[in-house]
């Protein structure tokens, strides 16, 4: 497929090397928590420092709800209805689920810890001040969202939809983009260097903004090639 490129890095930085700027990452502190008694969750529902411990969100419907220093852990989120839902100074640890829904949402201050979700929809989400560390999140729809200092950690992509999304000061370390589509991305200080396995379905073109490593460099180059025309024959 055009643009298809994948590439492998485990070296570290150049001491020498320049600088990208760097994720403000999130520092989540949380207060004394209560624990959480009820059943699903409420349109608009308003949760303040709740601790909501292998609670079965599954088919829950909570559209603009608010979490603000919460922690979520070890929930099903299974169809989970999130929709414009707010997330503040909280962590999601644990959180396992296929189809939660989360259009629009906003997270701010958050940790996503050891994942493991499938069809996540984050499509029109603003993401700030978020960690994403370990875990692995299949087919994550990321399209028209805006993610401003966010760091993935040690986690695995699996498809990854980034599409018309913008990306400011985004960091992917040590972890896996497996067929990562950047298809009219907008990137600035975006950090791939140390990813250990990139792999790019869409949008190589899209890179610019972004700082890439010497060996990822080389492995891109054909598809670098690809897009102005150029055929590269021995």
């Amino acid at each position: 497929m055009g643009g298809m490129a994948r590439t492998g890095n485990r070296s570290s930085r150049s001491a020498g090397a320049k600088e990208v700027a760097q994720a403000r990452r999130a520092e989540v502190r949380l207060p004394p928590l209560v624990e959480y008694e009820g059943e699903g969750l409420e349109p608009d529902g308003d949760y303040d420092g709740v601790r909501f411990g292998e609670t079965d969100l599954s088919d829950a419907s909570g559209p603009g709800a608010r979490f603000m220093d919460c922690e979520l852990r070890g929930c099903a989120l299974d169809r989970t209805e999130l929709v414009r839902a707010r997330f503040i100074d909280s962590v999601l640890s644990g959180v396992r689920g296929v189809g939660t829904d989360l259009a629009g949402a906003s997270l701010r201050d958050v940790e996503v810890l050891d994942a493991r979700l499938g069809g996540v929809q984050l499509h029109g989400a603003v993401l700030e001040r978020v960690l994403v560390r370990g875990g692995k999140i299949d087919y994550l729809n990321l399209r028209k969202a805006r993610l401003k200092d966010v760091v993935f950690e040690g986690c695995v992509l699996s498809e990854p939809d980034f599409g018309e999304a913008q990306l400011v000061r985004v960091e992917f370390r040590d972890c896996v983009l497996k067929r990562a589509d950047f298809s009219a991305v907008r990137m600035e200080s975006v950090d791939l260097r140390t990813v250990a396995e990139l792999d790019i379905a869409r949008g190589v073109e899209r890179l610019a903004g972004a700082v890439i490593s010497p060996s990822q460099l080389m492995e891109l180059a054909p598809a670098f090639a690809a897009q102005i025309g150029v055929r590269v024959e021995a």
